[in-house]
């Protein structure tokens, strides 16, 4: 009798590891997934700067406020310089590639997070890294204040699944372990 309850306690054990463990690579890939999908979208983003800055101009409600008239400037440079020297979007087209690159590296923790959570980590550190390069940079490249605190959010937004993904890698750990 013993040995009989012995077995199907081992049983469900067995089971609910496996319910657990298929549920927490569910949950990581999906949160890998959306991260991977908004890099590759802010780095795509970057190839169209000039057209996407015209659009987003000609659709605020009005031309007064500072933001406006940082959009206008900032639109105004970009199209001047395009216009003299185009070679110089060819930064944008790098910056791009770089956001594609680095949401191809985050494939090795969506096939297997235990090991690869090293991706995860270095994600964390370069969202976290986005904060002191805005304030540093901001200000020498005379970037209002209010655009550095927007630049701020893009890393603490994309901090927020990466450590999400993190806590459930570690649970997932233990539960294979």
């Amino acid at each position: 009798m013993k040995y009989q309850i012995t077995l199907v306690t081992l049983y469900y054990k067995v089971l609910f590891m496996s319910a657990n463990t298929y549920r927490l690579r569910k949950e990581i890939r999906a949160w890998i997934v959306f991260f991977i999908i908004a890099l590759l979208l802010s780095g795509i983003t970057a190839f169209p700067i000039e057209t996407e800055l015209g659009w987003i101009y000609s659709w605020l409600p009005g031309h007064d406020s500072s933001f406006s008239k940082w959009l206008s400037t900032c639109y105004q440079a970009i199209k001047s310089t395009n216009d003299q020297y185009p070679f110089m979007a060819y930064g944008y087209d790098w910056l791009a590639f770089a956001h594609i690159v680095i949401a191809i590296a985050f494939i090795g923790p969506i096939k297997d997070p235990v090991k690869n959570i090293w991706i995860i980590e270095f994600g964390c550190i370069a969202c976290i890294a986005v904060i002191p390069l805005a304030f540093i940079a901001g200000p020498i490249r005379q970037i209002p204040f209010y655009w550095q605190l927007i630049d701020c959010s893009f890393g603490i937004i994309g901090l927020i699944p990466l450590l999400i993904c993190h806590k459930k890698i570690k649970q997932l750990e233990k539960a294979i372990a």
